[in-house]
């Protein structure tokens, strides 16, 4: 049984890092994450935990939190019943927020080690899983990810909030072109928030550096970059794959929305932007604008 990758612990600790050391109110409040990487008392003396160093790719982490978690609030509000993160990770929304998880089925897609091991975690941690979350534990690169989503209880006929963040870059273009096919074959109105990695040539010299040296520890840990795009290649291969409507939403608008406030400090870093698509019919709601 694989424990998570440092990727996802990292995440996690980030997460809970904002509660910790930036001021409230928080754009983004998860502690239980941080529960389950169980990382030792020592956690906040790790090099990435720097609240100096590390204080964009934090921001980053928790704006991209909240904007997904935004959404599926939204979603659920008008009557969208499915839920599907790919690439879960420490994900904790179904531990979290009840109130709405509860009204959804939930579908973690994740590695099937690394997921094993967090369902572990949560029975070690007194949690357990409740009816309406569901595992299914696949291989991105080599498994047909959406029929294991169907063995597992997912409606195709039903509209969805399909959630991957950070994932993308660790994939082949091919298989992230597959992914957006067969999201974009999914019920009229279900949505995709997808993350994408910018190529390094547009960011400028300062943002360019810190995508790089992120990307030397990347593989480091064993988990290479593979894929970017530009926002204009990532909206043309959703468009071809078939979404009906697809905006990009940069990291400046997520500063706009999440860190207003100059006081604070805070700015998302650079160089990873949101896929927001819809497939089949017109877009729901207002939650995705156009950078």
């Amino acid at each position: 049984m694989a424990a998570p990758d440092s990727t996802a612990v990292r995440t996690a600790l980030w997460r809970a890092l904002h509660v910790a050391v930036d001021p409230p109110p928080h754009v983004f409040a998860d502690e239980l994450g941080l529960r389950l990487a169980g990382p030792g008392a020592g956690w906040r003396q790790r090099d990435d935990m720097d609240p100096a160093t590390a204080g964009r790719y934090r921001a980053g982490i928790v704006a991209r939190a909240r904007f997904v978690e935004d959404l599926v609030a939204e979603q659920a509000a008008r009557g969208v019943g499915q839920y599907v993160i790919l690439g879960a990770g420490l994900d904790t929304f179904a531990q979290r927020r009840p109130e709405i998880a509860s009204r959804l089925r939930v579908f973690e897609v994740d590695q099937p080690g690394p997921q094993a091991w967090k369902r572990a975690r949560l029975a070690e941690l007194g949690l357990g899983v409740p009816d309406w979350l569901h595992f299914v534990p696949v291989d991105f690169e080599t498994t047909p990810w959406w029929d294991r989503l169907a063995a597992a209880g997912f409606a195709p006929d039903e509209p969805a909030v399909v959630a991957s963040t950070g994932v993308s870059m660790y994939l082949s273009k091919e298989a992230n072109a597959a992914t957006l096919r067969r999201i974009a074959g999914f019920a009229p109105g279900t949505t995709l928030a997808m993350t994408f990695m910018l190529p390094a040539g547009l960011l400028d010299e300062g943002e360019r550096a810190r995508h790089l040296a992120t990307a030397r520890r990347a593989e480091a840990a064993g988990t290479p970059f593979v894929s970017s795009f530009s926002p204009a290649e990532m909206l043309t291969m959703a468009r071809e794959a078939g979404f009906r409507d697809a905006v990009h939403v940069s990291g400046a608008e997520l500063d706009s929305r999440y860190f207003a406030d100059p006081a604070d400090g805070l700015r998302v870093v650079r160089g990873e932007e949101f896929l927001v698509a819809t497939a089949g019919a017109a877009a729901r709601g207002t939650h995705a604008a156009s950078s």
